[in-house]
């Protein structure tokens, strides 16, 4: 920085006009660093709270957006075509049933491309031996289905086969991931057997879990004949799952209980499935905004770190902007010097939080098998955040270290 007489005027009058002085961009910068460099572990810290609220932010709609897709993902597997039929109160006392030919009546509608009938086997245990004392049920269920319930419920068989043409006569049964585990049968070898009020069913697969239909996950799951033949169900429909054209959903869905029962159509309930997925991802937008609201706190916390290391670096250095405005140097460098270093410091905490968020959501994505989507405003609104803060934060130090006269600041060095 240099203060020069101007060639172009008269001798008398070079000592009253004088050429401002300027400063190279690149000097700026450098001496914007000098406090950076001499008091590193002060900088690291006041970068740190800058990074932590940044990392939060990032992480967190890293992790929504990776959530949200694997959700889309499964949603596109599973259906969203899906309805579910069952009986309600209704109105009055109703029978809490449905008709015995509802699913038949439901199949005739013409969007409708297949009905599956389940009916709760009331009363009936599964023990795994006889000498299991009557009571102890762990919570297992028996439920008696139609031959299509795993293609339906977009499910699968986790070892052995399920219910067929050939076995549904017979007393053969199926377990749900978690009644399979409550009676200590993992691998199906086609020998092991289960009792089911006082009738041996031979085991012939277990499924894996329902993402739709949670509840048969804790079942014994038998064919309809079979429910009939040894066990002496009626085979009255507790639930009736119904797959419809997906672009005739609602339309289906407004006449499924006038179908089901015409008599008291009141009496029952349709459901779609899918609907309690994506109820868990619009709880989960609700937790995405209360951490980001955090994030938001810590980063405002940080900026505040950063205005009262700023505010003590200029009653630091007052020597130094003494002598720099000694020199030359206008209020207006000395306060880009100053406004810069905070912006440095903000920087630096907000590429160092975009690094640490953008990993963060990696390695979690990883660990739960999703795909790592990191939304470009992340990163972008990361930064632009950061230099923000920063700016807000040195705004008053910089208005405060230009303020200082020289001779004062020589002074009271």
């Amino acid at each position: 920085m240099t203060t020069t007489l101007s060639p172009d005027l008269p001798a008398d009058q070079t000592a009253t006009k004088l050429i401002p002085s300027r400063v190279n961009p690149i000097d700026m910068a450098r001496t914007a660093t000098v406090g950076m460099r001499t008091r590193r572990m002060r900088t690291a810290l006041s970068a740190l709270g800058i990074m932590i609220g940044i990392a939060a932010m990032v992480g967190v709609l890293g992790l929504s957006e990776s959530s949200k897709s694997e959700l889309l993902a499964q949603l596109d597997s599973l259906g969203t075509n899906l309805l579910t039929v069952q009986a309600g109160g209704g109105i009055g006392a109703g029978s809490g049933e449905l008709p015995a030919n509802a699913a038949e009546m439901i199949s005739r509608i013409g969007p409708v491309e297949v009905t599956t009938t389940i009916s709760a086997v009331e009363g009936a245990n599964v023990y795994r031996t006889d000498y299991v004392p009557d009571g102890q049920t762990n919570g297992i269920t028996v439920q008696a289905v139609d031959l299509s319930l795993v293609e339906t419920l977009a499910g699968s068989v986790a070892d052995g086969v399920w219910l067929n043409e050939a076995t549904a006569g017979y007393p053969t049964t199926v377990l749900g991931s978690i009644a399979a585990e409550r009676l200590g049968i993992h691998e199906v070898t086609g020998t092991q057997q289960v009792l089911i009020d006082d009738q041996w069913f031979t085991v012939t697969g277990v499924l894996n879990e329902f993402e739709l239909s949670p509840n048969l996950d804790r079942a014994a799951l038998v064919s309809l004949d079979a429910a009939a033949t040894y066990l002496g169900d009626d085979n009255v429909p507790t639930s009736i799952l119904v797959r419809v054209d997906p672009a005739q959903v609602d339309t289906v869905n407004a006449v499924l209980a006038p179908t089901a029962n015409p008599q008291n159509p009141e009496e029952v309930e349709v459901e779609r499935p899918t609907d309690a997925l994506e109820a868990r991802e619009a709880a989960g937008d609700a937790l995405t905004a209360l951490f980001l609201g955090l994030g938001a706190v810590a980063l405002l916390v940080g900026g505040v770190g950063i205005a009262n290391v700023m505010v003590i670096s200029v009653l630091e250095r007052r020597a130094e902007i003494g002598l720099r405005r000694a020199l030359g140097a206008t209020k207006k460098h000395v306060s880009l010097q100053f406004l810069g270093e905070a912006l440095l410091l903000a920087g630096v905490g907000g590429v160092g939080g975009v690094a640490l968020g953008v990993l963060a959501t990696a390695v979690y994505a990883r660990l739960r098998g999703w795909e790592a989507i990191i939304p470009p405003i992340a990163i972008a609104g990361g930064v632009g955040a950061a230099l923000l803060i920063g700016a807000g934060a040195g705004l008053y130090p910089a208005i405060r270290a230009a303020r200082l006269s020289p001779t004062d600041a020589l002074r009271t060095s």
